[in-house]
């Protein structure tokens, strides 16, 4: 499921592949994936009108045009990707944008649980955005302390709530949680400042380093290395993780450096 570090990653592939250019083609092959917006609507919104900037919020991406702005979700299965107006299609290719004679951008989405939303001016970008909070991997701690401040229920549900925090899922949330050697469980209305402080600056070295690897990455020395193998251990200190559910999210956590 596409978390932060991925949406920065389509946020790159969008500002490489597509601002600076001029939308010369835009081919809704799903309306399924289409908020708010006909396929007809989209294309006199956008064809014609320039790319100007590339930006994310959380698990948004934000395609500017200086006039109508293009809001993508990924929810769990979507992409980005950049390639050539020739290219045969993919079965899940919902929405191409043909932005010069040699470059393409498509929105592809196997199971379509979001899609793509069009705001005609800041009020539209607003009102789609008001239910986010501040974005995970700029939030500085201050804001990170109020926005967990008198919290009810589980740190792990509070990471992963976007009105929360935006921008970490479950994979990320566990990592972060095992890296500040807290408890999914542990209050989040109960965090003393000094655990609270330590949770961002983990927040920050995970997001940094999973931005870089565009995915939350499964190496050796991470959580997420370990949490699908058949009898997972953890990397730190070698008790075997336990598997449990905090919110009806699946949860792995170690019960030694974590207890």
């Amino acid at each position: 499921m596409p978390e932060l570090p991925d949406v920065e990653g389509f946020r790159r592939v969008l500002a490489s592949c597509a601002t600076g250019r001029v939308v010369r083609r835009v081919e809704v092959r799903d309306v399924g994936v289409l908020h708010g917006v006909s396929a007809r609507g989209l294309r006199d919104a956008l064809e014609g009108r320039r790319f100007t900037r590339a930006e994310r919020h959380g698990k948004w991406l934000l395609a500017r045009t200086g006039g109508p702005t293009v809001l993508l979700h990924f929810g769990m299965t979507g992409m980005l990707l950049c390639g050539r107006p020739d290219d045969p299609a993919d079965p899940h290719d919902r929405v191409l944008f043909t932005v010069s004679r040699n470059r393409r951008l498509c929105y592809r989405d196997q199971r379509k649980l979001r899609g793509l939303w069009l705001a005609h001016d800041e009020s539209d970008v607003g009102r789609l955005l008001a239910g986010q909070g501040p974005d995970a991997l700029t939030v500085d701690r201050e804001t990170f302390e109020e926005a967990l401040a008198g919290r009810r229920g589980s740190v792990k549900t509070a990471l992963t709530d976007q009105s929360v925090l935006a921008g970490l899922g479950n994979l990320l949330a566990d990592e972060i949680l095992w890296r500040a050697r807290l408890r999914p469980t542990h209050p989040a209305g109960d965090l003393t400042g000094a655990e609270v402080r330590v949770l961002h600056a983990d927040m920050r070295r995970t997001l940094r380093g999973a931005v870089r690897a565009g995915r939350v990455p499964p190496r050796p020395s991470w959580l997420t290395g370990h949490r699908d193998a058949p009898d997972p251990a953890c990397p730190r200190c070698g008790t075997r993780l336990r598997r449990t559910r905090v919110g009806g999210r699946g949860t792995v956590w170690c019960p030694h450096c974590q207890g």
